[in-house]
């Protein structure tokens, strides 16, 4: 094994592992510490290959280092910074071990120059993170969590279907771009995106992400679909069903956060709806959409974690996450109402807000390329995100009607992650530059011109004039979203149970022939044929009882 240098995501996954030992304020500092010698670590490092291992015939590289490695890792560290400082003091010493296991594993995979490190790390990040889910101990964190780590498993059995195929074809397992020419490489893109949370298997994030603890989700958002988003950049730019999966993504996240009742299901499928833009600008995969597609990583991590940070707040002072049951907080909380506001205006990409300066390389990408109806879908995209997560968020927990709660702003900490972070978010919006210069490709862009900056605010302008005007339609009740998971969530059990129904009337069936035939078979002959039979139909039993247990414990 060669290493000259430390690598990154391993210090976190091992610091990781020491929290439990550690407590107190040295705990604080410890957790404090670690991501700013994680990015010091990361900036040491030159451009290229370092860190390897050799396993059987192959070599591991665990350092592959290049301009979009480095600007995926630098802000993964500030994002572990940022949100172990949200949640430093009250947070479990499992829920920050779990945690940072898990920025540690998103790191590795970022930092993977073989699919069999990636593939490690990959799965390690799943099982990190459904750890983190279960981290809130309740029963709807734990059966959210069982519902998350079986749609992660599936996943990674499908992606390493498709690396050992791949690895068979080749005989390779440098991670590069790739051609969907096979079924491995078809595999893989799946296993990719179903971490991207693309469709059909897109519910599992709204699903388990606010099920969290008020700052378990904090991290959650940052790592899972973004490492799935460096991974399509590397492994599949331009590739142009990703057009269209991208698409799909953007309106039904805008659509099931539009008419969501809990805030944190708002956010939770407006990241969906986010990761759509990221996926539709690898899709297109011109230097200036791939650069966008970054870039928007970069901010968005930020920006929604800023949100769900102010969304955490209010859950952590109130124990509310309902639209129905907040209103007015803007009275008792200002610093939350002013930071969540701030993560509304970069999410909906308003000028002077870093969500401004990123999102709009990915449409101008497609004018680039000259396809005005994906301009034009991504613009009204644009409107429909200012609707539920620019204006909608906001207008129901801060502002509405009063709810007749008075809790206060969160404890100084908090407080100052989100100060933070709404500060960054302003900062690259008036400085793009900032972020301009660590993409991965040369830009020469310039997002502040007067033609681009007036259609953004026409744009904004009639979007919230509509909310206002469709207002009384957009109030929530107490009702729920039907979403795909309602096939593995409620009709799969029932199927289950219906079946093995069946088999134990089967069984029953054979049992009475069996019966039926001792009269007419030998001693020997009987004890045979009822063995054969008797264990084919306790292996279906068995399999099937397995199944619906399974199911019930979803």
């Amino acid at each position: 094994m060669t290493c000259s240098l430390f690598h990154p995501g391993l210090l976190l996954i091992f610091s990781g592992l020491l929290i439990p030992f550690i407590h107190g304020f040295k705990r604080t500092l410890f957790i404090l510490i670690i991501p700013c010698l994680s990015l010091l670590s990361l900036w040491s490092m030159s451009f290229g290959s370092d860190c390897s291992i050799q396993y059987l015939d192959y070599e591991l590289i665990l350092i592959n280092l290049d301009s979009l490695s480095r600007l995926f890792i630098t802000v993964f560290a500030i994002a572990v910074f940022t949100a172990g400082l949200f949640c430093c003091k009250q947070a479990s010493s499992t829920e920050l071990s779990a945690a940072y296991v898990y920025a540690g594993g998103a790191m590795s995979v970022v930092l993977a120059g073989d699919l069999i490190s990636l593939f490690i790390f990959w799965e390690l990040m799943a099982l990190a993170s459904t750890l983190l889910i279960w981290s809130a101990q309740n029963e709807k964190s734990y059966k959210a969590g069982m519902r998350y780590i079986s749609i992660h498993l599936l996943g990674g059995v499908i992606l390493m279907c498709g690396i050992a195929g791949y690895v068979y074809e080749t005989n390779s397992i440098a991670f590069t771009h790739m051609q969907l020419n096979s079924i491995s490489t078809w595999l893989i893109l799946c296993g990719f995106l179903l971490n991207a949370g693309a469709p059909p298997l897109t519910a599992w994030l709204a699903d388990a992400y606010p099920e969290a603890s008020y700052s378990g989700m904090v991290f959650l958002s940052a790592f899972t679909t973004k490492t799935a988003v460096y991974v399509l950049l590397r492994g599949f730019p331009g590739t142009e069903l990703l057009i269209y999966i991208g698409l799909f993504m953007i309106f039904y996240g805008i659509i099931y956060a539009l008419l969501e009742n809990d805030i944190r299901r708002i956010l939770g499928y407006s990241i969906i709806n986010q990761v759509g833009f990221m996926v539709c600008g690898i899709g297109i995969g011109t230097e200036m959409a791939l650069n966008g597609t970054a870039a928007h990583a970069f901010t968005h991590i930020i920006y929604k974690a800023l949100l769900l940070m102010s969304a955490g707040s209010v859950l952590y002072m109130t124990g509310k996450r309902k639209c129905t049951e907040l209103g007015g907080l803007v009275q008792s909380m200002p610093l939350t109402a002013i930071c969540g506001i701030v993560g509304a205006l970069a999410i909906s990409s308003f000028p002077l807000t870093s969500g401004f300066i990123s999102k709009s390389m990915i449409t101008q990408a497609s004018i680039d390329e000259h396809v005005l109806w994906i301009w034009l879908l991504l613009q009204a995209a644009s409107a429909g995100v200012f609707l539920h997560a620019g204006i909608k968020f906001p207008w129901f927990v801060f502002f509405q009607k009063d709810s007749g709660l008075r809790p206060t702003d969160p404890p100084i900490n908090m407080k100052i992650s989100m100060v933070f972070f709404a500060v960054i978010c302003i900062l690259i919006g008036i400085f793009p530059n900032i972020l301009y210069n660590i993409l991965p490709y040369n830009v020469n862009y310039q997002p502040y011109t007067v033609a681009h900056t007036i259609t953004q605010l026409q744009l904004l302008l009639f979007s919230g004039l509509a909310f206002f005007i469709m207002l009384p339609l957009m109030k929530r009740t107490l009702t729920i979203s039907l979403d795909f998971d309602w096939f593995y969530r409620y009709l799969a059990p029932i199927l289950a149970k219906i079946v093995v129904n069946y088999l134990l009337n089967a069984q029953q069936l054979v049992n009475k022939f069996l019966i039926s035939l001792k009269s007419s078979l030998s001693f020997d002959d009987k004890l045979d044929y009822q063995l054969s039979i008797g264990k084919s139909v306790g292996l279906i039993i068995f399999f099937f009882s397995i199944l619906l247990l399974y199911f019930v414990v979803l």
